[in-house]
């Protein structure tokens, strides 16, 4: 369906240069009726946590997914979050050229994330015309954390998903 993993890798591997101890998972509420799909964590000297959730139709087909990752930052250590936020932009956009798609970006704009100021970026991704997936990237830095969520899926399902999304981004403890 959609490749998400190497969006959230660049993010990753950006801040894991700066990765300290582990540190203990955000609370994401998933919404009811998605998958919670277990992820392996890697070791505790990382200090990366993920998180994802998968809704399927009701063919069993995935058509929507939901990614929290949180990364350690080291002490002291400034994030540049709008120029990781690009960097992940430009790679979602790669991918989906790679695979044949077009895709269009709006502005990285403020937003908040949980209890923290943030900045997001929504892609909708084309093929031949027809608007066919949509990507949204929420990026957020606490004193010693950074955070993303990520979601995406189908076009209608997507639109369809938002008041889950929002409930589940509403109700996320950092």
């Amino acid at each position: 369906m959609i490749r998400f993993g190497k969006s959230v890798f660049v993010l990753i591997g950006v801040l894991s240069a700066v990765a300290g101890a582990h540190a203990e998972a955000p609370v994401m509420t998933w919404p009811a009726g998605w998958q919670v799909e277990e992820i392996e964590q890697g070791d505790a000297a990382s200090g990366v946590s993920r998180q994802r959730a998968v809704k399927n139709d009701e063919n069993g087909t995935p058509v929507m997914v939901m990614e929290l990752t949180m990364t350690r930052v080291e002490s002291g250590h400034q994030v540049n979050l709008e120029g990781v936020l690009l960097e992940m932009r430009k790679s979602v956009q790669k991918d989906f050229f790679q695979g044949g798609y077009q895709s269009v970006c709006n502005r990285i704009h403020p937003t908040t994330l949980s209890r923290l100021s943030a900045l997001e970026t929504t892609c909708t991704i084309t093929q031949n015309g027809r608007h066919v997936l949509s990507q949204t990237l929420v990026a957020a830095v606490d004193a010693d954390k950074a955070y993303v969520l990520s979601y995406a899926g189908q076009a209608e399902a997507y639109k369809l998903s938002q008041d889950e999304i929002e409930t589940a981004r509403n109700a996320l403890k950092l």
